[in-house]
């Protein structure tokens, strides 16, 4: 027995990022659908199988702080990806582009002439309520006009099949490494697919990453020194810092292993003694980057570490106060920036937003919460929303008293008909279940994006909750050139299946 696709339906009022209706594919997944029907329930059970053992094998884990004691938790992964046609990525590619260098412009004219206030383009007091603009950081020029390096920005398709912007993550974005272990787990598992289909490889993003880390060094030297800077083993993102660290060749370390001499120089501790540090890609919030500037009770930063980078000896990516354009505020005036800053209009859409500080727009929200997804401004991780079609009437009416109390915190916006993609369900059922997608985007002195990105996927029916904390999973995100097929496909399933059950039960 196989997977029936014909009985898979996507549900009328989505868009399904596979079938275009029950039993037909999308163009740049048919190759992909006609794989997966010639396997049996047996196959489907091996790979399923191969799977779980290659997280376990592979260590690829994430964090729950509210479960206690035992915080590690196996990577939840879906096996059918998620397929976009190379022509619609290279579109939305431009758009991601486009949308970080106007958001680093933004953030470069706050902490300088602060223009796009002045000429009324955003209203004064969103920047001055800001949680995340830094003062300290005023008349600092970064290399290359970029505070925000790394961009994670999250997408949603509505129903209309349009890729929206649903927010930008400018501090310290999470979630890469998954999108590269994503693409490791399913070339072991079912290796064959790519060798006959033209899917476009992500597993260069590390060696983008350091190039872009190397370029920012303030020191013209052969081999610019280039760290990690982590909280440490029980943040939720350590793995991934482990995991970047060790594919780009630099240290991995923590506050304690840094000191700033009288020197204004930044130094790591070794066993040979102190070198010179050139460039650190720090994990940690800007409020304990620096005890001496920001929280004095920081014990994860280094005391000097600010002094250090205003005197143009080391390199922060991303740069303290990148967060002031993570403001969900903020995000509602990107496509202005756009306009401002590059005189183009943006190629991705925002999604529509309305801002509760405006009375209008406020009357509006509190008068449909049941209808809308309400944010806090600077929250992230899914945590301190309403969705208000799954929301009680005591939820709606501390919503209702939050905005009236701090109308400049909240945004709404309508709920979205998030995309679907069939996810298996049990041994061999498939359903749809709704997901988004977080692009990876790099900018210095050149810039790149991911080609897709880290899929999430709401393993709950009818959720739309996508946050792995919260119950999520992921799906590997193929980018596909529907040309011609890579290979003969000569190799059958049914041998991929047994290679695959021997990798599930072989040593490492």
């Amino acid at each position: 027995m196989s997977i029936e696709w014909k009985e898979y339906a996507p549900e009328g009022e989505f868009f399904d990022e596979v079938f275009s209706s029950p039993g037909n594919p999308r163009q740049p997944a048919k190759r992909l659908i006609s794989y997966l029907s010639s396997l049996s329930e047996d196959d489907i059970q091996s790979r399923k199988i191969a799977m779980e053992a290659t997280i376990k094998e592979m260590g690829v884990s994430f964090t729950v702080y509210t479960e206690g004691g035992n915080i590690d938790r196996a990577w939840p992964f879906d096996m059918i990806p998620r397929v976009i046609s190379r022509t619609q990525w290279d579109k939305t590619a431009a758009g991601l582009r486009q949308r970080l260098k106007a958001l680093n412009m933004f953030i470069d004219d706050l902490y300088h002439d602060q223009k796009i206030i002045k000429d009324g383009i955003i209203p004064e007091f969103v920047l001055k309520q800001s949680k995340n603009y830094r003062k300290e950081c005023e008349g600092m020029s970064p290399r290359f006009g970029v505070w925000a390096h790394i961009c994670g920005t999250d997408l949603v398709r509505d129903k209309d099949g349009q890729f929206y912007v649903l927010e930008d993550n400018l501090r310290v974005p999470s979630g890469v490494s998954y999108m590269l272990e994503n693409r490791s787990i399913m070339k072991r598992v079912i290796p064959e697919v790519f060798e006959n289909v033209n899917i476009a490889p992500v597993g260069d993003y590390p060696e983008h990453l350091f190039d872009t880390l190397v370029s920012l060094s303030p020191r013209r030297v052969a081999k610019p020194v280039v760290v990690v800077l982590t909280p440490g083993i029980y943040n939720s993102a350590y793995f991934e810092h482990a995991f970047l660290a060790q594919r780009m060749g630099a240290e991995l370390i923590e506050g304690s292993d840094l000191v700033v001499k009288d020197d204004d120089c930044v130094y790591m501790k070794t066993i040979g003694g102190l070198e010179r540090v050139d460039v650190i890609y720090r994990r940690i919030d800007d409020l304990y980057l620096d005890p001496e500037v920001f929280l004095p009770e920081s014990a994860l930063g280094v005391p000097g570490l600010m002094r250090a980078w205003k005197a143009g000896n080391v390199a922060l990516a991303n740069a303290p106060g990148a967060g002031v354009a993570d403001d969900k505020v903020v995000y509602a005036y990107v496509p202005d920036m756009i306009r401002y800053y590059l005189s183009e209009e943006p190629l991705i859409p925002n999604v529509e937003t309305y801002l509760c500080y405006e009375e209008k727009q406020r009357e509006y929200v509190l008068a449909n919460l049941d209808k809308l997804v309400v944010k806090p401004a600077n929250e992230s991780g899914g945590y301190g929303m309403l969705i208000g079609p799954h929301s009680t009437k005591k939820e709606r009416e501390e919503f209702a008293r939050l905005i009236k109390e701090n109308p400049r915190n909240y945004i709404a916006q309508p709920t979205l008909a998030l995309s679907t993609a069939p996810t298996l369900i049990g041994k061999n059922k498939i359903e749809p279940r709704h997901l988004d997608l977080r692009p990876f985007v790099l900018q210095a002195r050149d810039s790149y994006v991911t080609t897709g990105g880290l899929t999430r996927v709401a393993m709950k029916k009818g959720s739309l909750v996508v946050n792995s904390s919260q119950g999520g999973g992921s799906k590997d995100t193929w980018i596909v050139d529907t040309g011609a097929a890579k290979g003969s496909g000569k190799k059958s399933a049914k041998k991929s299946a047994a290679k695959a059950g021997q990798k599930a039960g072989g040593s490492k």
